[in-house]
């Protein structure tokens, strides 16, 4: 009754229908497709009205670093308790929740009058944006369960990663250079209130066969933790020696290792730690970690060096950010194309990244704008096929009925990888300058990035040569997933 409960829904008739049939499908994808790319658009606007923001709400010091950072601290913070509600309670309830609650933090973002005000608005669009990615991932795992479906799927949402990127940066420039910085969270509310009267009655409802209750001791660790961690990255970028800093440090370490104590005895935990004996888990989250910090972090921070560096202007350094990610969009479109598995894809996207990141080296003193254009361009189409990727294995690496969990630890991840490669990147800008610090942070990024992507590639051919290991479609009557 439970499994028959998960994957059958009402519609506004009243007639019950297959979340899974054929029908609904398409539908459910656009929805669960619409999610990632508002919440991308949201999560980008400020990279480029950052200083008439912070100007006319009279930001101090700290002021600009918190106007970005907040959605990633809220994000970080609740991904993973959001995946867990999802699995629970129904991945359409959370979805609709998510919506509205973005709609009214988009409201209240438009509408502040202080810094504090905005920031606190950003951290509860981070939380309304952390339900928003974990339930509409969940149901593109319920309705696209095995096989080339599920990766075609899985593709096009991973592709909204890159398009919201994209236009979000471009759409906030050119909204504020015509009106106001604030227009474009009115825009954001408008789309999210649209889309939640738009679900209500047309996405089919999912949900865990067995619910479980709400792990509240390590909900409450998880999120402290994450938000000592991101609050440390984030007062950082004013000196890492500071005491504000080595506190809440200090905090995240005590706080995160009481939560894996405590996981450890608990029948039903918020995350379940024996998922990293699985190793496409631990490929799943440990690549969407090492990908925040060296690929997003450097591509987030990289528009600011060059403006700083190269006088650009803040729409100029929005298209450059626009040509990465919409190759990356169009990457994740075609990569169900490649006779790869999505380990193959991970591995080969991430060299594909280090060898973008080393054609932009100089970017911050010399370097040729051909010679940037095809640097961000070869580290598109890895961003792309990376995306394409890990929204496959965030996916295929958990148990079907805990797809929220591995969509929230997936993106938990990544959301804690980005703030704190943007912090380490304006350290060592900070410290060495923009031209040579720019090179030694992109040599780093390259480094990394290499490092991953061919362990990945060396490890898969030695242990993953079957379809499920390495989360590629059946080849025969097994499925993919492997279960």
């Amino acid at each position: 009754m439970n499994r028959k409960r998960a994957s059958m829904t009402l519609t506004t008739a009243g007639r019950p229908h297959d979340a899974r049939s054929g029908a609904t499908r398409p539908l459910t994808l656009a929805l669960a497709c619409a999610a990632p790319l508002l919440v991308l658009v949201d999560y980008t606007a400020p990279m480029v009205t950052l200083p008439q923001t912070t100007r006319d709400l009279g930001a101090g010091p700290s002021g600009p670093a918190w106007a970005l950072n907040a959605i990633a601290l809220g994000l970080a913070a609740l991904l993973l308790i959001a995946g867990d509600l999802a699995d629970n309670y129904g991945r359409r309830r959370i979805y609709l929740a998510g919506m509205w609650a973005l709609a009214a933090a988009s409201v209240m973002a438009a509408l502040s009058v202080n810094t504090a005000m905005f920031v606190t608005a950003r951290l509860a669009q981070g939380a309304a944006s952390a339900g928003l990615l974990t339930a509409s991932l969940g149901a593109v795992g319920h309705a696209f369960p095995e096989g080339r479906e599920r990766l075609r799927a899985t593709g096009r949402y991973g592709a909204m990663l890159g398009l919201g990127i994209a236009t979000g940066p471009v759409i906030s420039g050119a909204v504020a250079a015509v009106t106001s910085w604030r227009t474009v969270y009115w825009v954001v509310a408008a789309a999210a209130a649209a889309l939640a009267v738009l679900a209500a009655g047309r996405l089919p409802e999912s949900r865990a066969d067995e619910p479980r209750r709400l792990d509240l001791p390590g909900a409450l660790l998880l999120a402290s933790g994450l938000a000592a961690l991101v609050t440390a990255t984030t007062e950082g970028r004013g000196g890492w020696s500071r005491p504000v800093v080595i506190a809440a440090f200090a905090a995240a370490a005590l706080l995160l290792g009481l939560f894996v104590a405590v996981e450890r005895r608990r029948r039903a935990p918020l995350l379940d730690l024996g998922l990293f004996l699985r190793p496409l888990f631990l490929l799943a989250t440990g690549g969407a970690l090492v990908v925040g910090i060296v690929v997003v972090g450097l591509m987030s921070f990289l528009p600011a060096v060059l403006q700083l560096s190269r006088g650009l202007t803040p729409l100029g350094g929005a298209a450059l950010l626009a040509l990465w990610s919409g190759v990356s969009f169009l990457t994740s479109l075609q990569a169900r194309r490649l006779p790869l598995a999505a380990r193959g894809g991970l591995g080969l996207g991430l060299l594909l990244a280090a060898a973008g990141t080393l054609l932009l080296l100089g970017a911050a003193d010399h370097a040729g704008w051909v010679r940037i254009v095809l640097g961000l361009t070869v580290a598109g189409v890895g961003s792309g096929l990376i995306n394409s990727s890990l929204t496959h294995l965030a996916i295929e690496s958990v148990p079907p009925h805990r797809a929220g969990m591995g969509a929230g630890a997936g993106n938990t991840a990544r959301y804690v990888g980005s703030p704190l490669g943007v912090a380490l990147m304006a350290a060592v800008v900070g410290g060495a300058g923009p031209s040579a610090g720019t090179d030694a942070t992109l040599v780093a990024c390259a480094a990394v990035a290499t490092v991953a992507g061919g362990g990945i590639l060396l490890t898969g051919r030695r242990a993953g040569r079957g379809p499920a290991a390495a989360g590629a479609p059946p080849r025969g009557p097994r499925p993919a997933s492997g279960r």
